[in-house]
C-alpha cells in the first residue's frame, strides 16, 4: 500500500490536544503521563504522504488539522466473543 494519499482521500489524521504537562493533575498517574489525542477522519484537502501535516474535512463539513496517520482506514472494533448462552435466548423465546 502506498504511502502517499491523493486530494480527496479518505484519511486518518491524529492531533495532540493536551501534552502530559497540560493534563489535570488528578488523573491516574498512568493516565497522566499520556498525551490526550485526537483522531479524526476526513477527506484529504491536498496530496500528502502519510507523516505530513495536512489538513482533512470531515464528513459534517468540520476542517481539521494534524498529522496523517492512516490512508483509508476501517474500522475493526466488535462486541467481543460469542457467548454461547445468548445465541438461543431468541429460539427459547419464540417457543
Amino acid at each position: 500500500m502506498s504511502n502517499i494519499a491523493k486530494k480527496g482521500t479518505w484519511v486518518e489524521i491524529e492531533r495532540v490536544l493536551l501534552k502530559p504537562e497540560e493534563r489535570a493533575p488528578n488523573l491516574p498517574e498512568d493516565t497522566r503521563k499520556c498525551p490526550y489525542v485526537l483522531r479524526v477522519s476526513g477527506f484529504l484537502q491536498d496530496d500528502a504522504e502519510i507523516g505530513d501535516d495536512v489538513k482533512i474535512l470531515s464528513i459534517i463539513g468540520h476542517e481539521h488539522s494534524g498529522v496523517l496517520m492512516t490512508i483509508s482506514p476501517s474500522y475493526n472494533h466488535s462486541f467481543g466473543t460469542i457467548v454461547p448462552e445468548l445465541l438461543t435466548i431468541g429460539i427459547q423465546e419464540r417457543s
